[in-house]
């Protein structure tokens, strides 16, 4: 019995020891619970962490705590961590994305505003302020937003926010690589981009048929004004 006791108090620590292991880079999951997922964020974060000295650390988050945005909570939990940190943080119930940095010396490396921007192009941006007729804010290349934006079917939720979040998380990871004159054995790199690819053929096939239609609309009124 007492050897039992020993082997299953082993074992315990065991796979306390190595969850914690596994959870240092997708810090918080609430939502995923995919181990594929999980192993390629470990994977990607502890070559930037080796290389660099920053973590890049998930969240995944199924709501916030009451009362609480999402900034003030990532700089409650940003006090828990001694290396320099960025925290990607997605909320499912608030429907909420951010990005937060310590020291904010990190943001020179990569671009915060282009990685949570909601349009995925440049060309995008263009016409989205051509119909608005504002071009203030033409900020674009983002690689969540864009893809949780788009409706999954029934049983695909959380492979469109797993896509999604990893697509952020890989693209900051990249960013820094670059800027810091370094390789990355576990960047994503041109594969990142399909899935953006996916949205802007989407997006622009939405809109060159909603040319189409408009085009018609206008000689089906023309017509029928010449024949009265």
């Amino acid at each position: 019995m007492k050897f039992l006791h020993r082997g299953l108090l082993a074992l315990t620590l065991t796979l306390l020891f190595n969850n914690t292991l596994f959870a240092e880079y997708l810090y918080k999951d609430e939502v995923i619970f995919n181990p594929k997922f999980n192993e390629s964020v470990e994977e990607l974060g502890a070559e930037l962490y080796e290389k660099t000295g920053i973590s890049l650390r998930l969240l995944m988050l199924k709501e916030l705590p009451e009362g609480s945005n999402i900034v003030e909570y990532e700089k409650e939990l940003m006090q828990s961590f001694n290396s320099p940190t960025i925290l990607l943080t997605f909320s499912e119930m608030n429907s909420q994305v951010d990005i937060l940095a310590h020291p904010t010396s990190l943001y020179e490396y990569f671009d915060k505003k282009q990685v949570l921007s909601p349009i995925s192009s440049p060309v995008q941006a263009f016409i989205i302020g051509l119909l608005n007729m504002n071009f203030s804010d033409m900020s674009s290349g983002g690689t969540i937003l864009p893809l949780l934006a788009q409706k999954a079917k029934k049983g695909e939720v959380l492979g469109k926010y797993s896509g999604a979040m990893f697509n952020g998380y890989a693209d900051i990871a990249e960013q820094i690589a670059a800027s810091k004159g370094i390789e990355l054995e576990h960047a994503v790199g041109s594969a990142n981009q399909t899935s953006i690819l996916i949205v802007k053929i989407i997006f622009y096939g939405i809109i060159l048929i909603g040319i189409f239609m408009y085009i018609k609309r206008k000689l089906y009124l023309r017509r029928q004004a010449n024949n009265e």
